[in-house]
């Protein structure tokens, strides 16, 4: 099997995010205590009654000191999944498409935790602190199986099929595991999961609506500069009988 594409905003991405986890979160956060996850990491209660806004966005390039398959894991699906996006997109939109998909699974997560503490008076999800790459690599994983549909990819490295039913499957797994676990319960946040795959299909959808609206543009504007070819020749003399263009 072919190894995916490695493009330049792939591999930027991944330099930054492994640098942030080793340089600032191991040693400077682990050996000195530079409270580096305190300020950044995504924590609903204050991005929604303290107003730190900067959160939804600095918390995709935090991963966990202790568990270093967290960052592992994420950097490979952002290989495997995004070498191919980048190519097919161009950087600059799949930079774009990767931060506001990551925000947007910010917000969904702070939306749903908000309104599960208010209807229920828990706060603890208000406090915990979410961090990883994991809500831009859901809609990732999305874009993936809506562009590239009929692809077979091995699901666990064993079970080959369509990369549409593997998103299927993986947004089935992660909705059961989030009613299971509940919104704050375990250490995954699902709830986010699913904020990155909720976030990706409202991108999708609404830049297909962009692309088509703009190709009926162009196509509209086409059809206005056409012009007939008008033979003139019974109102021509003979020496003028070439046809006349209208541009």
């Amino acid at each position: 099997m072919a190894m995916p594409p490695f493009p330049p905003v792939v591999k930027w991405l991944m330099i930054v995010s492994v640098s942030v986890w080793f340089i600032g979160q191991v040693l400077l956060e682990g050996f000195f205590g530079f409270p580096l996850s305190e300020y950044f990491s995504l924590q609903p209660g204050r991005v929604i009654f303290d107003f730190q806004i900067w959160q939804p966005l600095t918390y995709i390039f935090l991963h966990s000191q202790s568990q270093i398959t967290h960052i592992l894991f994420n950097m490979l699906m952002l290989w495997f999944m995004g070498g191919e996006l980048e190519q097919r997109w161009g950087g600059k939109k799949f930079l774009l498409f990767y931060i506001v998909n990551g925000i947007g699974a910010a917000i969904v997560y702070c939306l749903g935790v908000g309104l599960y503490a208010y209807f229920t008076g828990s706060q603890k999800g208000l406090l915990v602190p979410v961090v990883g790459a994991s809500g831009s690599l859901f809609a990732l994983m999305l874009a993936y199986g809506w562009l590239f549909g009929d692809r077979v990819i091995y699901f666990f490295m064993m079970f080959p099929m369509k990369a549409r039913y593997f998103v299927m499957i993986l947004a089935f797994i992660q909705f059961a595991s989030l009613m299971s676990s509940g919104v704050v319960g375990g250490e995954v946040a699902y709830l986010a999961h699913l904020g990155g795959l909720i976030s990706g299909v409202i991108y999708m959808l609404v830049w297909s609506f962009l692309v088509k609206l703009e190709l009926d543009k162009r196509a509209k504007k086409k059809s206005r500069n056409l012009r007939l070819v008008v033979d003139n020749e019974k109102e021509e003399p003979a020496s003028k009988k070439d046809p006349r263009y209208w541009n």
